[in-house]
């Protein structure tokens, strides 16, 4: 399992627009159709890596439980399914259905969206506020596949819920580490 880190974009970055086919819907949908009333998260993510298996399930309570807070859960596929297929579309619409996602799961094939957030690896998380000013970039918790410690999603909650209370993050942003995005070649 490589352990790459993510590369944490400066804070007060502008969210990146772009427009993805979702694997569910197969609509093309924009960043500003999809952002949250106060916060917006967005994740790369991937079928096949551990790291991303490891978080599943807390990631589609995340999103469920912060949906009525006017939280927005975008996740982003950019790996290449040439070499991976596992997590093509149509994979990536079954994992939307085993994982019981509440959130679009959209598919960067051209990795032009992995590219502008500087995206490095799965998963990867991007909070960013009302104005899409990046506000918390890094790992959901402190838990890694084989390292005992539960999957809580406590990093994400915090700046979730500063954001929501309209107070400062001053908590330390610690990157993810995940597996490698597969960049095409």
């Amino acid at each position: 399992m490589a352990r790459t880190p993510s590369n944490m974009l400066p804070l007060g970055t502008q969210a990146p627009s772009f427009n993805l086919v979702d694997t569910v819907t197969e609509k093309k949908y924009s960043l500003r159709e999809l952002k949250g009333i106060h916060a917006t998260v967005i994740m790369f993510i991937c079928n096949h890596c551990p790291f991303v298996k490891h978080v599943n399930s807390e990631l589609s309570k995340l999103a469920k439980d912060y949906k009525s807070k006017g939280v927005n859960f975008i996740a982003i596929s950019s790996n290449d399914i040439e070499n991976y297929p596992e997590d093509a579309p149509n994979k990536m619409k079954e994992n939307v259905i085993e994982q019981g996602f509440i959130f679009p799961y959209l598919f960067d094939q051209t990795q032009e969206v992995a590219k502008a957030y500087d995206a490095a690896c799965t998963p990867d998380f991007y909070v960013f506020d009302q104005d899409l000013k990046l506000t918390y970039r890094g790992q959901l918790d402190d838990s890694r596949p084989g390292n005992n410690i539960p999957v809580t999603g406590t990093d994400i909650r915090h700046a979730l819920n500063c954001i929501i209370e309209n107070k400062e993050n001053t908590a330390i942003q610690k990157p993810s580490i995940g597996c490698n995005i597969k960049w095409k070649e």
